[in-house]
């Protein structure tokens, strides 16, 4: 799978996607669904729109990746993990199928969740897309409301290495005559989503970022154009007659934790010392991060660092603090950084750092050694955040 083993285990085209879909009898045309898509963002505003759907009174599915601890978090409704007899069921039913076509953990996901949310009867369903758009197999659904979050480089070796081949990429989840919001700010990245969206006769809405917007408990300033994206498609979903009232948008925002279950955005999960935790991976992330803890007062930074090796590092340590103390260490998945080569990375901007045999012996390490003033923060990966909590 993708998750654990990256490039050699992604496919660049939907023929598998399908293929399930047909066998399983098109599940997804069963509900409604919304496809949310982005480089950053694109989670955190899934998780915003089902909340605020759940506080509306609708039965919502929620999919996304990657999940932190059990994979059944990719797979929710209205907050709650798909059971394990479902899995269990579901694999023993059509493994068949799955070995005949040699599907890959990402697509026997997708279709399990569309699956579930069939079975279960739900009214609508939030789908994240798991890496670009245009081929990842959660793009065979027709949703009512489309959303790119924006775009930045990540997983360039897939995607393409220009902001402009990511984008298209992105851009392939806009379906014909269905509207679509953009977070995106840059003109000429705007550009290409117009004339996409254009040649589709899809309305096409652009978040204005002066404007004001709801409050949230998804820590972060970075949050504000993830909000924007998610009212936005409350808008658009008002439109095609979801009953969606003010209370509902207002306390959906304020309880997205509790309503999904959503972990690592930001999240302090103790204070003195205060200790953070955010999945940020990618140069776009770690340098908004970077500037949301600019803003904590405290006396020193501790960083627990980790990577994958598919991350472009320099550009990602170049934006980290010459003021910090880092604890490295390798996430334990195929791909993770050696603890060597990320050292190097770090040696090469003078950063102060101790290397720890795994990323739990380097957080603690770190919470040993911070005194109340001082901050911790976990970062680098997905990983890092799911070895620790």
């Amino acid at each position: 799978m993708y998750q654990r083993a990256g490039k050699i285990a992604y496919k660049a085209d939907l023929k598998n996607s399908i293929s399930l879909d047909q066998h399983l009898a098109h599940p997804h045309t069963f509900y409604k669904s919304i496809h949310i898509a982005g480089t950053n963002g694109k989670g955190s505003t899934s998780h915003m729109v089902a909340s605020v759907l759940q506080e509306a009174g609708y039965k919502v599915g929620l999919y996304t990746s990657p999940h932190l601890k059990d994979f059944r978090e990719r797979i929710r409704i209205n907050g709650e993990m798909c059971s394990e007899q479902f899995v269990v069921d579901f694999v023993d039913q059509n493994k068949s199928f799955f070995k005949e076509h040699q599907l890959s953990f990402f697509e026997m996901t997708v279709g399990m969740a569309f699956q579930y949310f069939k079975e279960q009867k739900v009214d609508v369903a939030v789908i994240e897309t798991g890496l670009g758009g245009r081929l990842d197999s959660t793009n065979i659904i027709t949703p009512v409301v489309t959303a790119i979050t924006n775009i930045d480089k990540d997983h360039t070796a897939i995607l393409g290495n220009t902001y402009l081949k990511i984008a298209a990429e992105k851009a392939g989840i806009i379906k014909k005559s269905i509207p679509v919001v953009i977070g995106e700010r840059r003109n000429h990245l705007k550009k290409l989503f117009k004339e996409k969206a254009t040649s589709l006769n899809s309305p096409v809405y652009f978040i204005d970022h002066r404007t004001a917007h709801q409050p949230t408990d998804l820590k972060g300033s970075y949050q504000a154009s993830n909000v924007r994206v998610a009212e936005k498609v409350m808008e658009l979903l008002r439109k095609e007659d979801f009953t969606i009232s003010s209370a509902a948008l207002k306390s959906g925002l304020l309880n997205v934790v509790r309503n999904t279950n959503l972990r690592g955005r930001y999240e302090v999960v103790s204070e003195s010392p205060k200790t953070i935790l955010d999945t940020a991976h990618n140069v776009a992330g770690i340098r908004i991060l970077m500037h949301q803890i600019k803003a904590e007062k405290c006396k020193e930074l501790h960083i627990v660092l980790g990577m994958v090796s598919d991350k472009d590092a320099t550009s990602v340590i170049k934006l980290l603090p010459k003021t910090a103390f880092y604890y490295i260490s390798k996430p334990d998945i195929p791909r993770g950084m050696e603890i060597e080569v990320l050292g190097n990375h770090l040696n090469s901007f003078q950063l102060n750092f101790e290397s720890f045999d795994s990323i739990n012996q380097a957080f603690k390490t770190a919470q040993k050694r911070a005194s109340k003033a001082d901050v911790i923060l976990a970062t680098g990966s997905t990983f890092v955040v799911a070895e620790i909590i």
